[in-house]
């Protein structure tokens, strides 16, 4: 299994921090580690189904844990999976919404701490999500909506920013204009 951090970027106008909703759906595209050319385009994974292996254990070549996704490439013996891992440790997301994830500390055992984005952290990558692959290799993350939340300066926070366009702005009287523009995001 491959360890992938999914890392953010943007200029951030105006607000105090950016955060990824944990349970939300991701949108990713996914190719084949072996193939370059074998890809899956706006793959949408819920984290909050955890699917346990479909082939009868006689067949499997390989003990196949429990996955958020999975595909079997052409050609390929053993299925491809995506399991997302939570924040705090190498728990599954789904563990640990039922509160049967193991404990741990915030500090990963692969050394990347998940964390919101501040707006110290303008034009920086920031670790926000983890996913443990097998036989898969993302290399596209799209915002659908909603995965993010933010926290405006003076402490307002706002749920439900879409930035599948890249940007995102708000104006109100009481806090004036902010606003979310230069948006990226790469695996690692």
């Amino acid at each position: 299994m491959v360890l992938y951090i999914l890392y953010i970027k943007a200029d951030l106008e105006g607000i105090d921090s950016l955060s990824f909703v944990p349970g939300k759906n991701i949108c990713i595209s996914a190719r084949n580690p072996l193939s370059q050319t074998e890809t899956r385009e706006r793959i949408v994974i819920d984290p909050s189904e955890l699917h346990d292996a479909e082939i009868p254990s006689h067949e499997k070549h390989r003990n196949e844990a429990p996955s958020h996704f999975a595909l079997k490439w052409e050609g390929q013996r053993t299925r491809s999976t995506i399991r997302i891992l939570s924040d705090s440790s190498d728990e599954d997301v789904s563990a640990r919404k039922e509160g049967k994830g193991k404990k741990s500390s915030k500090r990963a055992k692969d050394g990347v701490t998940l964390r919101q984005m501040t707006a110290e952290d303008s034009e920086r990558f920031v670790p926000i999500l983890k996913l443990e692959c097998d036989g898969l290799e993302p290399y596209a993350f799209h915002p659908m909506g909603e995965e993010f939340t933010l926290v405006i300066k003076g402490g307002v926070s706002m749920e439900k920013v879409d930035l599948s366009s890249g940007d995102w702005s708000d104006y109100d009287l009481s806090y004036g204009s902010v606003s979310v523009s230069n948006f990226e995001a790469k695996f690692e």
